[in-house]
């Protein structure tokens, strides 16, 4: 397979054209990541079917994507996709330009993951390096000098999570 910016025409819902992903040409692992994906929000939940679809031509059905907490929206535990339900691990310790994506012939790919809110030719720019054949530039250094937005406070993240996954948080006086 040869490398190339994958699209995906998504259904109406959705409003999106294009999926903005890069994967190296399939061979031996090189590098920190198997490519970039460039999605147009911190929403996991939202975005991740384009992805799953068009990941699955490697993977088989994707099962599992483990992310950063402080990188995204609050993402329910379980996500259903095309049918079938995806596990969705945050870890507050994991790279927070990093995606781990897990199939069911237990591939796994690991995408950089570009801010949404970076500028078109940044993106267009880290796109193409991470899936240039043979890289093995750190996240940091693929993405630059980039301002990238601030993490979010770990308690803050906590208290989303549990709500999205059912729980409810009471406020003390």
């Amino acid at each position: 397979m040869t490398s190339g910016t994958l699209t995906h025409t998504p259904s109406p819902a959705t409003g999106h054209t294009q999926l903005r992903l890069r994967l190296k040409p399939q061979a031996p692992a090189t590098g920190y990541v198997d490519g970039a994906w460039w999605p147009r929000s911190r929403d996991l939940a939202d975005e991740l079917p384009a992805l799953a679809e068009v990941l699955a031509v490697r993977l088989g059905r994707i099962e599992r994507v483990a992310y950063a907490l402080s990188a995204w929206d609050a993402t329910p535990r379980r996500l259903e996709v095309d049918g079938y339900r995806v596990r969705a691990e945050g870890f507050t310790y994991q790279d927070r330009n990093i995606i781990h994506v897990t199939g069911s012939n237990r591939g796994r790919i690991s995408l950089l993951v570009i801010p949404p809110e970076m500028n078109e030719t940044a993106g267009h720019d880290a796109l193409m390096t991470a899936a240039h054949r043979g890289n093995a530039d750190r996240p940091e250094d693929i993405l630059g000098t980039v301002r990238l937005p601030a993490p979010r406070q770990a308690h803050e993240y906590s208290a989303q999570r549990w709500e999205s996954d059912g729980g409810l948080v009471h406020q003390l006086d």
